[in-house]
């Protein structure tokens, strides 16, 4: 075990991957601020109304959505740490379409881009994280990733109400450059280097990682046995995936991130001034805006020294329970707003969408990410680690393209409400599906997934694990050796 003061070069190849989380958080939140200042005030000198401003606000999910599984292939045969590099170029590509775009296609591609990045870092950054950590400290060190996309959010919403969407776009264009530069610093994961078969580095990897008095001869056995374990029980990609633990995995981070996404959470955060604005509160929207960035920084940071104390379920549990008060609250207002004078409850959108955020970035914000680190096997980490993420982006997608369709369709009120439906299912999903990994190594985790469903229901199973296999059939991953060879 690495002693204390060892562990800072862990904190540190944690926190350069997190600031491509960062990036990702800057590129989320750049459409609250600079919708108003392109929409009405025509910034960029031509028109966009509300309805092509949506697609804008889309167009990184769509981007994200698109090359999630193509990240899954590259960090298995080109690595972990130089995926991250090259996603700095997309980063790079993207900002400078936004900062000098002529007309709406060129913000769509460049929020596309943006997305692309995004997307990739959302599978290899939480997996690098998950790779290189102890487990006494993992959780936390994959709690960064979260806690540094609120600190994106916050900046872009602090710095977007004194600035114009050019500078605001020129100021977050350099966080991706930051990124790049750290994680030149930071060696490769241990984890891929000995699939690749090259102990020497990974002994070098584990020895900067947990100091130069570490032994990394026990931690490397381990890995040698696990990889060699898995390759004895699949013979191929396709059979990997179609393992009992791959199945269980699969769903239950299919599950996490369903219920991430339809808790409302991307609604709150693109459209956070637009909802004061619609609120009518005694509030400036500025000022709400950058409320709810702090408030979301604050109760991220305190997740991330909690979750290696109190567990990935508990969290889990007591987030979704105040998100469902938060969400019916938010309903109430705007249907109360739509029958008469609301004056006496223009404290309840404020205060309602601030502990939405507490109780998302307590839980359901980080902990799927987490987990993604957590529960899938190394030869089957990157494909099924990108399969989660593309469902959590085409999720994204959905509920912020359908937003302004189901506020028309609906009313606010009613789309708030049909949020907080669909997070009653969460928590009987969380209750019965999700197992406890604090504590607990990356191989026992697989024992366990393997062996027994620790705190979970077993009848769950039996609805969600055909799912999972009837996709990946569609997909065409069951008996295909083609993934196979993609991976060499």
């Amino acid at each position: 075990m690495a002693d204390k003061s060892s562990k800072r070069t862990q904190y540190f190849a944690a926190i350069a991957a997190a600031v491509g989380a960062m990036a990702f958080g800057t590129g989320v939140a750049w459409t609250a601020p600079t919708g108003p200042k392109l929409i009405k005030n025509r910034e960029y000198g031509f028109e966009i109304t509300d309805e092509k401003f949506s697609w804008v606000g889309a167009a990184m999910t769509l981007g994200a959505g698109s090359v999630c599984i193509l990240t899954g292939y590259l960090i298995n045969i080109i690595g972990r740490k130089t995926t991250m590099l090259l996603l700095v170029i997309p980063f790079t590509v993207g900002w400078t379409l936004i900062m000098f775009a002529q007309n709406i296609t060129m913000l769509i591609i460049g929020r596309t881009l943006l997305g692309v990045s995004s997307g990739g870092i959302c599978v290899v950054a939480p997996m690098y994280t998950g790779e290189i950590a102890e487990k006494d400290i993992r959780g936390m060190l994959c709690s960064f990733f979260q806690l540094l996309i609120t600190i994106g959010i916050l900046f872009v919403y602090v710095v977007g109400a004194f600035v114009s969407a050019f500078q605001l776009s020129v100021i977050c264009a350099s966080i991706p450059l930051i990124f790049g530069v750290l994680v030149l610093f930071c060696p490769e994961s241990p984890t891929y280097l000995m699939q690749r078969k090259r102990p020497n580095d990974a002994s070098r990897a584990l020895i900067w990682l947990r100091g130069g008095r570490y032994d990394p001869s026990i931690e490397l056995t381990e890995m040698q046995m696990a990889i060699q374990k898995q390759k004895e029980t699949s013979k191929s990609v396709a059979a990997s995936m179609m393992r009992s633990s791959s199945v269980k995995a699969l769903s239950i981070s299919f599950g996490l991130f369903i219920v991430q996404q339809l808790c409302g959470i991307n609604v709150v955060i693109f459209y956070t001034t637009d909802l004061f604005e619609s609120a009518n509160t005694n509030f400036s929207a500025d000022f709400s805006t950058a409320l709810v960035g702090i408030v979301q920084v604050i109760a991220t940071f305190l997740s991330v020294v909690i979750v290696d104390r109190l567990g990935r379920r508990i969290l889990l549990l007591t987030s979704e329970f105040v998100v469902i008060i938060c969400t019916f609250s938010m309903g109430y207002y705007f249907y109360a707003k739509e029958s008469g004078n609301v004056d006496h409850l223009s404290w309840l959108p404020v205060s309602s969408l601030c502990l939405f955020i507490i109780a998302f970035s307590l839980g359901l914000g980080p902990v799927p990410w987490v987990m993604l680190g957590e529960l899938f096997a190394p030869d089957i980490k990157g494909l099924a680690g990108s399969i989660s993420a593309t469902s959590n982006w085409t999720l994204a997608f959905i509920v912020t393209k359908t937003f302004n369709n189901l506020r028309e369709t609906i009313g606010v009120s009613g789309t708030f409400w049909l949020f907080t439906a669909i997070s009653l299912l969460g928590i009987v999903f969380i209750y019965f599906a999700v197992p406890e990994t604090k504590g607990k190594s990356l191989s026992s985790i697989q024992q366990m997934l393997n062996n027994k469903r620790e705190n979970c229901h077993d009848e769950t199973s039996r609805f969600v694990e055909p799912l999972v296999k009837n996709g990946l059939e569609m997909t065409g991953l069951r008996n295909s050796n083609k993934v196979e060879h993609s991976l060499g």
